[in-house]
Formats: C-alpha cells, structure tokens, sequence
C-alpha cells in the first residue's frame, strides 16, 4: 500500500511535543514493513533553519506552483522535494508569508490568528500536490492541523475522478487541541454550509477543525487503549465525547511506540555513561553528571534524585507539584526539573529553586540533551499528568532504569505497573485520584522502595526489560489500513 501521512509536525524539524516524535518513527517503521511511504510537512522556518544546521544542500522544488483558492483571493504554495530516507519520502508545503514564522503555532501573546488558514491550506496543498506526487491508497492525517484533509475528500473532493473514494484514517494524539475558529471559517474555506452542523463540524457556534477529522474520517485511532476509552467520557472528551461515542465502532486505541535507537542507555550518546541491566554500574556516573549539568553540590547516594522534564502546565500536573512541594522538600531528595510553558509555572519553579537553593534545580528550556541526562541520572521520574493520551517520557523512563511515579491515565496506565513488594514485580508506582495528596503518598512509596537497594535494582531491571518499541505498534496501524481499505473496496 502506498501511504501518505500528513502531519504538522515531524522531529528532527518540527517539534513541540509527541507528534513530533510518533511522526519521527512511525512511518519509517511502516516503510520498514514494505509498504510505500510518503510524508507532508509545512516547510516552517524551524525546517529550513535545522537544515542549514545539518549541512543539507538546498531541496529541489517538486511542484512549482499550486494555487489554494479561499474566499475571496487565493494564494500559492510550492512543493520542495525532501528526499527519501529510510524508506520515506519527505515533501514540504513551502508558502513563506504562512509558515516562515517565530514559531510554529503561537507566540508568548497568543496563537496566531490566521492558524485556520495555514493548516487550511496545508490541507488543500497536500491533496492537490498528490494528484501530481503520487495519490495514495491511504490518507493517514493527524490531529487538528491535519483534520481537514477528509473533510475536503467527501466534500469539496468527492466528484474529483482521481481523489474521489480516497480512504482516511485520523489519529488524534490529543483531543484538547481542536481548532477551533468562528463560524465564517466556513466559506472562507470554500465549504458549503450545510456542513456547519451540531452533527458535523459545528461545535457551540465554532467551526471545528477536529471535530470534522472525526466525523469525516473512515477510521480514528488514537495513541493508547486507555485514552481511546477515556474520550469517549465527559472527564476526557473535551467535549468531544458525544461524536467519538458515535463512532465508537470505528476508533481503536494503539499505544505510541519508541525510538530505542535514541533511547538507550546502553548506546545513548548524550549521556556520561553506558549502562545496561547486567550492568547498573554507569547509572551512577550519569547521576553524578546530571547534577554536575545542573549546578548541584554534592548530594548523598542515599538522596533521591527525582526528575521531570515537561511542558509547565496545568495537563502535567504542575499544579499538584506546588501544592506538595513545602512537604517534599521535608523528604531526603533532590528534585530535577527541565521544560518550558506557561508563565505562571515558570515562576513558579523559579521560586521554588530560590527557596530551596540547593535542592530544587530547575532549567526553563528545552534541550535534548539534557532530557536524556534527565533520563538517565535521576533515581525515579515523576508524571503526575492530569491526562497523558500516552506519554513517551515514562516508557523512556522504564528504558533507563529510572522507575517512573505517575498517575493512572491514558498511556500511564497502560505502561506502568505498580510495584507489588511482596511479589516484587512492577515498574513503577501510581496513584489514580487527582489529588496532591496521593501524588505525595505515590513518591514516599517509591522513597521507601528506594532505601531497599536490592528491591530497588529489581524494579530498575523489570522496568529496563519491558519492550515498547514501534514494531508492534506499527503492525497494528498496518492492520487499521488494512481494514479500511477492505471497507472501501
């Protein structure tokens, strides 16, 4: 089969989160299955900048012109030819005045306003650059940015004598984010009304561009069998519920995979030592290095090292962390804290750090590297998520023998099993109400496991043996195509 996946995100280039990285891995691994791979990315700046960084000669163009009509003008995007690298062939929707931005959705005010009218258009382009690129058996589009593409094949498409039929198949890797733009939205995308309904696009009198990806798709998946149940209720739909219960039938839950070629300690070069579960021994120099790389003094082996890296808001979980903060500071540890986001949080960690000089460390950027010294040098790793569609940071935590506290959602769930001290089977510790003080019980559970070094080391190597690479993963998607395209035949 040929598929052509279509995403607003895809790493080394574009990244704020798990897109990214699902999009970095995933369609290499169906390429890897023998099927024939083909992926559109909007050519942001960040694109154009990583590829000056990495030497890259200047992409070809593959589609001079195409002409995206709107409303009431119209504008012009070219397709440039990104080769094809382990099976996949990249292509990238280049309209500067679009996407040749400070960022990739937003600045510190506020989302960019004309957001609609960017991923319109990358909707639009990527079906019109197929007709001439290569039209696929499979449209696989994911999240908002990409929903569109089967609203337009049974709309605006659906008489088009070489598009027309085309299956699709929309994952969504987080239903908080839908797109969400006023009614006009609507002919200024060059759509008929009568889809502005309750029951299609319509949401609370705003054209939303997920909720059409829905109803329109043929198949929805989503990123673990836990979210996919999770959604279709009223605490995790994001007032999506109603449509997803719709189509209950049609949406299937696959856990997000991982790159263990970036993700190993026995081979990770970003970090001061290897390891492996015959051998714990370099975990300690990756210790010692990731509170050297965070300005530490000396801490006691006997000291918890607890680490985050995250986004800084409110669906991680922040808001529980400073509400138990003054008491885990009583407890012997040091908390790590790596990421960026809102404001509020920021400051927050920065006070926290200022009150607590020497047993807070907290760096507000983002930096690979130092995630995977994060990884690799903290004793435990904390995801106290509000909801988590699936979460990669857990499952790189298990890989790293860095045993994972979290909260029993979404992919957390999925992946960590509760440490059982007299079995002593488990890979990590969670707690299931979102309240602080069973975030803090969670951690002093895990605190008490940790003073038992032998208890402890087997939690590490339970944890470092489980396998959630993308092969099996992968092979499920195959089976989603599979299935959508017998029903299309």
């Amino acid at each position: 089969m040929h598929i052509v996946f279509a995403a607003s995100e895809f790493s080394p280039w574009a990244k704020t989160g798990g897109l990214g990285e699902v999009m970095g891995a995933l369609p290499r691994q169906i390429a890897d299955l023998g099927h024939q791979v083909t992926v559109y990315l909007p050519y942001y700046r960040q694109v154009r900048e990583r590829l000056v960084l990495d030497g890259a000669p200047d992409l070809k163009v593959a589609i001079e012109s195409l002409t995206i009509p709107f409303r009431y003008y119209s504008r012009f995007a070219s397709i440039l030819d990104g080769g094809k690298a382990d099976g996949v062939q990249m292509y990238f929707v280049d309209c500067p005045e679009m996407f040749d931005r400070e960022s990739l959705y937003a600045v510190p005010s506020g989302e960019y306003a004309d957001n609609w009218e960017r991923f319109g258009l990358f909707c639009r382009s990527v079906l019109e650059a197929t007709k001439q690129l290569g039209v696929p058996d499979i449209f696989h589009v994911h999240d908002w940015q990409a929903a569109l593409i089967p609203v337009y094949l049974k709309t605006l498409y659906a008489g088009d004598p070489v598009l027309r039929n085309r299956p699709t198949v929309l994952t969504i890797h987080n239903a908080g984010y839908q797109g969400l733009y006023p009614p006009q939205t609507t002919e200024k995308l060059l759509f008929p009304w009568d889809i502005f309904t309750m029951d299609r696009l319509e949401h609370y009198d705003k054209f939303n561009f997920l909720k059409g990806g829905i109803v329109y798709s043929d198949l929805l998946t989503t990123v673990s069998p836990r979210y996919a149940q999770e959604i279709q209720t009223s605490e995790f739909g994001e007032g999506m519920e109603g449509v997803l219960l719709k189509r209950a039938a049609d949406l299937v839950g696959i856990l997000n995979g991982v790159d263990y070629a970036k993700w190993n300690p026995a081979a990770d070069g970003n970090i001061a030592a290897h390891y492996s579960p015959e051998n714990l021994t370099g975990k300690a120099e990756c210790r010692r290095d990731l509170l050297h790389a965070f300005g530490a003094g000396t801490v006691s082996e006997s000291t918890a090292v607890l680490g985050m890296v995250t986004r800084l808001a409110t669906q991680k979980g922040i808001d529980l962390l400073e509400k138990i903060a003054v008491q885990l500071m009583k407890e012997d540890v040091v908390l790590v804290v790596l990421g960026t986001g809102e404001l509020y949080y920021e400051n927050l960690l920065r006070s926290l750090a200022f009150e607590f000089p020497d047993r807070v460390l907290v760096k507000i950027a983002y930096d690979d590297m130092l995630a995977h010294k994060v990884e690799a040098g903290a004793d435990m790793f904390l995801m106290p998520s509000h909801y988590e569609p699936c979460g990669l940071n857990q499952i790189y935590s298990l890989k790293y023998g860095t045993p994972p506290v979290v909260r029993g959602t979404g992919g957390l769930e999925d992946t960590v099993q509760e440490w059982d001290p007299e079995r002593r089977t488990g890979t990590g510790f969670k707690f299931h109400s979102y309240k602080p003080e069973d975030f803090l019980t969670a951690i002093q559970r895990a605190l008490a496991v940790f003073k038992d070094k032998d208890a402890w080391h087997q939690l590490m190597r339970d944890g470092m043996a489980k396998n959630y690479s993308w092969t099996r993963s992968a092979a499920e998607y195959v089976e989603v195509y599979e299935r959508v395209a017998r029903a299309k035949s």
